[in-house]
């Protein structure tokens, strides 16, 4: 149950509070007051997407808050439970909506989600309003409402859960079958691609080795000059390095004779030239690997164009190439693997095919006996808002199965979907001696209206919905039809809490308790108000919504005759 509203700085609403209890709540007041904007702040609050347009001019935030009463078994105390809620302490759903967009919902003063909120909310409260009525001109709609009188919804919740898990297996059979059909063509290309990387064998950073021994042969002939001239130096030439180096070596081993503090010079001196013949023989090794190397280079620019041309094939590097290369082997392994996989897409669904074909099927047998159920309902109910004589039926067909269509969606002929096999439209004759028709094509505003009230009264039996709010549920309607649609208004409110906003005094005279939503302007500011009524207030707005803003003694003896009767 719904038990505050409060709402801040939103849309044309100052500061507004409203304390509602059990029974029919009755919100009235001029066209324009506000009453449709406190329905759209209960619709944030219930989950909505939020809007920074939506907050009054010249504010920053607008704030939202609603407290309501969970009750213990109910769908929204187990969702809280489950994420650490306590539902003894009632659920208090606060939404700031900013400026920037940065809009925060809090749930018993903690963060949460749209997603969260709305979970915790589905089944709180519902608001009907010219929408609904809108909403019941759809025929997607009319199996869901079947579903729920007949209280098939657990039943249809399994067909869905088999139909989730179906699709994904279907879309991977026709995959592999359709890889098997193309499985040929797709091995030669594999086989060719893995055959052209092996036979290429090239090694990891075999690119940059490359390119080093390219810039190498490519500058052999100064490479040659230099090591040449080294080699000259250090040993070829008259006086070269290590001759001259041999002399002082000479020179200090007959100084240490007379100073043996020469010694460990003349060691380290030794060393050196024993460090620099074996350099002059690397060079000299360096020299003859070069003088052999002479047609190497273009061996080592064609294997480098080679490497190149595969790293642009298979990836832009070699990296990529590798992975290209376990990529097709793994690919090839799978195809070898195809028709096993095939026979186990195909087991897997069989199974599941046998239990959805019998769901299906058992579901679609449900609806037919329900069907006539709803029908004769919903007629006993319109009976009572004066639509006595109106025939409802409801048009319960089976999906077609198309050719394009796979037989695993196939059951009996007809299309499987997430909801079975079935499809609904409402169908009404209004005037006697009508055949029936499609409820979109023939029924009027006020029709509509009241269709839509006789289904809530029988969901009602089993809606788990503890709050109602009806949004201009007089559309169209008035005089005598506006007293039935009251007085059954008043009997749904024995078993839920209902708001109802309404411009009809006959409706408004069976409210419980009686708001005045009231547009005003202070301080050049326009704001919307709200006041509870007491009796006498109610018979003058009684007396109002009668007779218009000039009350007469006959509109306010009028409103006390309705109010007292």
């Amino acid at each position: 149950m719904l038990r505050e509203l409060l709402i801040k700085n939103f849309a044309i609403i100052d500061d507004l509070h409203i304390h509602f209890e059990d029974g029919l709540t009755i919100l009235s007041g001029e066209t324009g007051a506000g009453k449709s904007i406190i329905i759209n702040a209960v619709n944030l609050l219930l989950g909505a997407r939020a809007s920074a347009r939506m907050i009054r001019d010249g504010c920053d935030v607008a704030e939202l808050s609603a407290f309501f009463e969970i009750p213990a078994a109910s769908g929204a105390a187990a969702i809280m439970a489950e994420n650490g809620y306590d539902p003894g302490d009632g659920l208090l759903v606060r939404r700031v909506i900013a400026a920037n967009d940065r809009h925060r919902i809090y749930i018993n003063d903690r963060m949460a989600t749209i997603q969260m909120l709305s979970a915790i909310t589905a089944d709180l409260a519902s608001i009907s309003g010219q929408h609904a009525n809108q909403g019941l001109l759809r025929e997607e709609t009319h199996l869901a409402i079947l579903d729920r009188f007949g209280g098939l919804m657990p039943l249809v919740e399994k067909v869905g859960a088999h139909f989730a898990a179906m699709v994904p297996l279907v879309q991977s059979l026709e995959a592999l079958k359709q890889k098997k059909a193309n499985q040929e063509k797709e091995l030669d290309l594999l086989r060719f691609q893995a055959a052209e990387i092996a036979d290429a064998a090239i090694l990891p950073d075999e690119d940059l080795d490359l390119e080093k021994e390219r810039m190498r042969l490519k500058h052999a002939e100064l490479l040659n000059r230099s090591v040449a001239s080294a080699i000259e130096s250090l040993h070829g030439a008259d006086g070269a390095i290590l001759e001259q180096l041999g002399e002082i070596r000479k020179s200090l081993e007959k100084a240490v004779e007379m100073d043996e503090g020469l010694a460990d010079d003349v060691t380290a001196l030794c060393d050196h030239l024993f460090g620099l013949e074996d350099v002059t023989d690397r060079l000299r090794a360096y020299l003859g690997r070069l003088d052999t190397e002479t047609d190497r280079l273009e061996t080592v620019e064609a294997r480098l164009d080679l490497v190149n041309r595969m790293k642009r094939k298979y990836g832009g590097s070699l990296v990529a190439l590798f992975q290209k290369r376990d990529a097709i082997d793994d690919e090839l392994g799978a195809i070898d693997h195809l028709d096993d996989d095939i026979a186990d897409t195909e087991a897997r669904l069989r199974d599941q095919y046998e239990q959805m074909a019998n769901l299906a099927r058992d579901l679609s047998e449900k609806r037919r006996q329900v069907a006539a159920n709803l029908a004769r309902s919903v007629e006993a109910e319109l009976g009572s808002l004066k639509m006595a004589g109106t025939r409802f039926g409801i048009d319960l067909t089976r999906l077609p199965c198309g050719k394009q269509a796979s037989a695993w969606l196939n059951v009996d002929g007809h299309l499987l979907s997430s909801t079975g096999i079935d499809q609904a439209v409402f169908m009404i004759a209004p005037n006697v001696g009508e055949s029936l028709k499609p409820l979109s094509a023939i029924a009027s505003g006020g029709e509509l209206s009241r269709v839509v009230l006789a289904l809530k009264a029988i969901l009602a039996e089993t809606d788990a919905v503890g709050t109602i709010i009806f949004d201009e549920v007089d559309a169209g309607i008035g005089g005598a039809v506006a007293d039935g649609v009251g007085k059954k208004l008043k009997t749904l409110s024995r078993k839920h809490q209902l708001i109802c906003i309404t411009h009809l005094p006959q409706i408004a005279r069976f409210g419980r308790y009686h708001y005045h939503i009231r547009k005003t302007v202070k301080d050049g500011r326009t704001t919307t108000t709200i006041q509870p009524m007491d009796q006498d207030a109610r018979i003058k707005e009684i007396a109002r919504m009668l007779g218009g803003e000039i009350i007469t003694a006959t509109a306010m003896k009028h409103a006390r005759a309705l109010l007292a009767s």
